[in-house]
């Protein structure tokens, strides 16, 4: 099975002196590795594609085969790390607590111990609904299962 340390610092050589960073990492016992970065600005097809050809340089497919996926964490993946809480600062986010309750609104603030959501609810006013803006809540990370991005169109 492929070294996971070796692929970490494969990836953190490539990534250094960048915004881009991992968000997650795996190796299967069947050789599949899959890396998920992150960036503070966006991750592009390119910069997957370069980080994919850094890894693929530096091992040897005689000694040992494996397939390899880089890739995007996505708009759609849970937040990993503070720095992605702190990278979606203004944007909507629906957070999962811990005991299953459901919480969204704009992310305003975020540190290793909270975060601040201005939190907004879904009101029915005749046969319309519409998002109405409540209170500004703090929400410890401890209580937090998962939290990821609102994308709107």
């Amino acid at each position: 099975m492929i070294d996971k340390k070796k692929i970490e610092e494969l990836v953190e050589e490539h990534l250094e002196g960048t915004d881009r960073f991992v968000v997650g990492l795996k190796v299967s016992p069947e050789n599949l590795i899959q890396v998920f970065i992150d960036a503070d600005s966006s991750v592009t097809i390119d910069h997957c594609v370069a980080l994919s050809r850094h890894i693929e340089g530096n091992l040897d497919r005689d000694e040992e085969d494996f397939e390899l996926r880089v890739m995007s964490a996505g708009a759609d993946m849970p937040f990993k790390l503070l720095r992605q809480y702190k990278k979606n600062i203004g944007r909507k986010v629906d957070i999962i607590l811990e005991n299953g309750e459901e919480i969204q609104g704009v992310l305003l603030h975020a540190d290793e111990e909270t975060i601040e959501l201005e939190e907004e609810k879904l009101v029915k006013k005749g046969k319309k609904k519409e998002w109405k803006k409540g209170d500004v809540i703090s929400i410890p990370m401890k209580d937090i299962k998962h939290a990821k991005v609102i994308i709107t169109f």
